[in-house]
């Protein structure tokens, strides 16, 4: 859980879900309340104006509130949704919500505003490369991270679905462990090792 009372201008956007410079010109036009660094031009915000700044543009302020991060499994194939919810839930930082089409993953994008979206390519009513030129459309969502799965592995296919915005692909069947470490690569996160602080 984050204890953290004062954020870098980097951090609260994360947290916002928008990018940094909109967060400067926030602080720098005084709608987001913060001081600067002494002697420097560093700016920091203090917890509680961060979490008035949410309240006040319709932010939701879970992330500041549970230190989680949000994650979104896609994917038609229930077992290994569930089998991929599993593997998350262990790790403890993850706030899970899965979807099996299309349609839902589009609506949960924008009410859970997640931090990853773990996306299977083939869904019934949609297709990958189409959900992540959506995703990527939408300004608010510069920071959402996209890996796609899926068993074909044509290397133009998945040149497409970069091209569209998926930051990462990888080919089914996968190790999960092996996705779970590289989902908490791309958000920045200690590998739980480090994170739980287990010693050898």
């Amino acid at each position: 859980m984050t204890t953290k009372t004062v954020f870098t201008t980097g951090e609260a956007a994360k947290i916002c879900k928008v990018s940094q410079q909109t967060i400067i010109r926030c602080f720098d036009n005084g709608s987001l309340k913060g001081f600067r660094v002494p002697g420097s031009r560093f700016r920091r915000i203090p917890r509680d104006h961060l979490y008035s700044f949410m309240k006040e543009n319709g932010i939701p302020t879970e992330a500041l509130e549970s230190g989680k991060r949000k994650l979104l499994i896609v994917d038609d194939d229930v077992d290994l949704v569930e089998l991929l919810m599993d593997s998350f839930a262990r790790d403890n930082r993850f706030e899970i919500k899965s979807a099996n089409n299309g349609f839902d993953a589009g609506m949960l994008v924008r009410e859970f505003r997640p931090d990853l979206v773990i996306l299977d390519v083939m869904l019934p009513d949609i297709n990958g490369k189409e959900v992540c030129q959506r995703v990527r459309s939408d300004d608010t969502m510069k920071s959402l991270k996209i890996i796609c799965i899926s068993g074909m592995v044509e290397q133009d296919k998945i040149q497409d679905l970069l091209m569209a915005g998926a930051d990462d692909f990888m080919n089914k069947p996968f190790d999960v462990e092996k996705l779970v470490e590289r989902s908490c690569q791309m958000l920045e996160m200690d590998p739980v090792g480090a994170a739980t602080g287990t010693q050898g």
